[in-house]
């Protein structure tokens, strides 16, 4: 949802100037931004289980401006593939696997049945999008189609972030995020069965 609104002018001036620069070296390539991305991501586990909280929120919010680096770069250098795609959305989906187990890890008896149900909105969310997306039509410059909704990925890192800023509101920001994706995944099959129909 909030992409509707910032992503023009966050695209134009944080991420198109470092793909055009990116563009320049050929031993760069979107790929290799999208593993990165994921590397940086996947750090966020240890950080998080080791109380190194801001260091954690840095590498999640580089990992979600890399996610949009690479593919830009991958547009710019017309190096868009099925291949690209697919690696970019797994990449996607274990980082926010690797920030949940973080968030778990922090107090696993606490946190351990709102942590699975998280993990389990994301699930469904993530599968409402694809299923979504295989059986419509795609008019976008993805790669497929690309159904928005009222929780995206930044909405997903801006409660990650508020659940390492404010661990004492883990539970009702866990709560609220889990049952604004799932509202977004039935809502998107709901929209979806209305234009079939």
């Amino acid at each position: 949802m909030l992409e509707n609104y910032i992503r023009h002018p966050y695209q134009k001036v944080l991420v198109d100037p470092v793909a055009r620069v990116l563009c320049t070296h050929k031993s760069i390539t979107p790929t290799t931004i999208t593993l990165l991305g994921a590397l940086a991501g996947l750090t966020t586990i240890p950080l998080l289980y080791t109380g190194q909280n801001m260091m954690a929120i840095l590498l999640i919010l580089f990992s979600g401006y890399l996610d949009t680096v690479d593919g830009t770069l991958a547009r710019l250098t017309q190096t868009t593939s099925s291949v690209g795609c697919v690696l970019d959305i797994t990449c996607d989906r274990l980082v926010e696997f690797a920030i949940v187990l973080g968030l778990f890890l922090v107090a696993p008896y606490d946190r351990g049945f709102l942590s699975l149900i998280m993990l389990g909105a994301i699930l469904f969310c993530v599968t409402s999008f694809l299923v979504v997306g295989i059986f419509s039509d795609n008019n976008t410059e993805k790669s497929f189609h690309y159904s928005p909704g009222l929780m995206e990925r930044a909405e997903a890192f801006i409660f990650f972030i508020a659940m390492v800023l404010f661990p004492e509101f883990f539970t009702p920001l866990a709560l609220v995020f889990t049952t604004l994706v799932f509202w977004t995944g039935f809502y998107r099959i709901w929209q979806f069965i209305r234009q079939s129909a």
